[in-house]
């Protein structure tokens, strides 16, 4: 990081958006937001962003919450708790409250920014960066705020490069060789072509740069507009291209970070249980597409006291053994059979139980001889004794919610109800 690139991020108050259900995480997400969901054995979603903000050098948070808060509250408030106002550090969360009249929730991502007005000018910062809190990627943020200002962008829009033809369910850029947007179309059939790659497009990431005052204007005349959803990407950024602001498109490439074993740019929006099994159970490879080891870009977290993770017994039929898996403290492995299976904290798995694909989130119990394939636990689940998930598709799709690749996810209402 560049001494002018340290400094910009210094001028910067990081937005997070974390209000959303996520309700393709089915059962998942009945309890918490998606950005509280778990990932990765301890972290939640909402430590990347958060992380990235930190990581990039940006002491100045706030995190608009909304959907069954509670849980990304308490998070927030056990894992992130470091900032010092005595250093110009904050991290405000920001729950959805009757700040400006009696309709209470926010109505979009813009209007979420513009109910917390205040705060934003408290923080006297001059730039803002608004985040999606929902996605898994590793970015250095402040050379995405120095393009901004090297180009004199009004915006300046984060993208993520995907193949064309599978670009048709995001807002695409259409850019110029400059990077400069010259349309936004939403989830368009035939997404305009990157300049110079016909077969990549630039889908929006739901990441945007502004200078603050110029944002707050923005947003103030919003407000008033009653044909607006009030969402940065339906109505802010199309209007400012449509009336020839300086739109700056930024490809994710430029800033995320890798290390040696990243051969190429990771972001996942794991938004539905089989991305949210896939992005875990890839974590389990030997040289995974996200490291978490990087010691250089740490991602930050709650990290509950407990005691390494044990395996015992020792007798044929009956070892405690896991095989390319994740296994994170707290937990006991007496006697069980794990296969590229990710534990959370405090899962303990009983004898004569096989495991194979499993992502159980902390707390969760497994009785003896179960048998279980290709699942998600959610947490502090009690697996009975001798469950068989993964052999029955059938049976299963009657007891469990069964996604289309065949991933079960188990939750604590379908275990009462086998009675």
């Amino acid at each position: 990081m560049g001494q002018e690139s340290q400094r910009l991020a210094q001028q910067t108050m990081a937005f997070v958006l974390a209000g959303g259900r996520g309700s393709r995480l089915m059962d998942l997400t009945d309890r918490r937001a998606k950005p509280a969901v778990y990932f990765g054995g301890k972290t939640r979603i909402i430590d990347f962003p958060l992380s990235n903000a930190v990581n990039s050098g940006i002491r100045r948070l706030g995190v608009a919450t909304q959907y069954k808060a509670h849980s990304l509250i308490r998070h927030l408030q056990r894992g992130w708790s470091f900032f010092r106002a005595e250093r110009n550090e904050s991290l405000d969360i920001l729950p959805a409250s009757q700040q400006l009249d009696e309709n209470n929730w926010y109505k979009g991502t813009a209007d979420a920014v513009y109910q917390n007005i205040e705060v934003i000018e408290g923080n006297n910062t001059k730039y803002v960066i608004i985040l999606a809190g929902d996605h898994i990627y590793k970015q250095d943020y402040s050379v995405m705020i120095q393009h901004h200002v090297d180009s004199g962008a009004d915006v300046t829009v984060g993208c993520i490069e995907v193949p064309r033809m599978e670009a048709t369910g995001f807002g695409v850029m259409h850019v110029d060789e400059k990077d400069r947007v010259i349309d936004f179309v939403e989830k368009p059939a035939d997404p305009p072509a990157m300049p110079g790659n016909p077969d990549l497009a630039l889908a929006s990431m739901g990441i945007y740069v502004f200078e603050t005052d110029y944002m707050l204007n923005i947003l103030k005349n919003d407000a008033k507009n009653d044909a607006s959803s009030h969402d940065f990407g339906k109505d802010i950024i199309p209007l400012l291209v449509k009336n020839g602001k300086k739109v700056i498109a930024h490809p994710f490439s430029r800033s995320c970070v890798q290390t040696g074993i990243e051969k190429k740019a990771y972001w996942r929006d794991v938004g539905t249980i089989d991305a949210f099994w896939q992005a875990n159970i890839d974590l389990t490879d030997s040289n995974p597409e996200l490291d978490l080891y990087d010691q250089d870009w740490p991602i930050w977290t709650y990290s509950e006291l407990t005691p390494p993770a044990k395996f015992i017994r020792n007798e044929d039929g009956r070892r405690g053994q896991a095989l390319s898996s994740l296994v994170s403290g707290g937990c006991i492995i007496s006697g069980s059979q794990l296969e590229r299976c990710l534990l959370f904290t405090g899962v303990r798995v009983s004898s004569y139980s096989t495991l194979n694909g499993v992502v159980a989130l902390p707390y969760v119990q497994i009785g003896r001889n179960a048998w279980l394939d290709r699942v998600i636990i959610d947490r502090g689940v009690s697996i009975p004794e001798g469950l068989e998930v993964g052999k029955d598709h059938e049976l299963d799709a009657k007891r469990f919610y069964r996604s289309e690749d065949g991933v079960c996810l188990i939750t604590k209402k379908m275990i009462d109800a086998l009675g």
